[in-house]
């Protein structure tokens, strides 16, 4: 795969995780779009492969960064948000409780 393909495939990646981590919230999905497009574009004329590689390291970094650690929360209450994690965030020995007990 050529390194032009490598890139291209980033990009298409960045933005669907994008999609599946900022799930209906149009105003991070935007802010996000922004920002990949942006990054992209500033670095359009790299020719420097070593550079090009470094870059890519980055990105897939952000990716990774993304899909396993951030959460969404919705506003319910004043000063109260409510987590919506994902199932591939969910870790099996650790269970999620939507209703946490109080200890005493």
């Amino acid at each position: 795969m050529s390194q032009a393909a490598k890139v291209l495939q980033l990009f298409k990646t960045l933005h669907r995780t994008r999609q599946q981590v900022f799930k209906n919230d149009t105003r991070a999905l935007e802010a996000a779009r922004i920002k990949i497009n942006e990054e992209f574009k500033s670095n359009k004329s790299e020719t420097s492969p070593k550079k090009i590689e470094e870059l890519m390291k980055i990105g897939s970094d952000v990716e990774l960064l993304l899909r396993t650690s951030v959460i969404q929360g919705i506003h319910t209450e004043h000063n109260t948000l409510k987590l919506v994690p994902r199932k591939d965030l969910l870790i099996e020995n650790v269970p999620y409780c939507d209703a946490p007990t109080q200890k005493q």
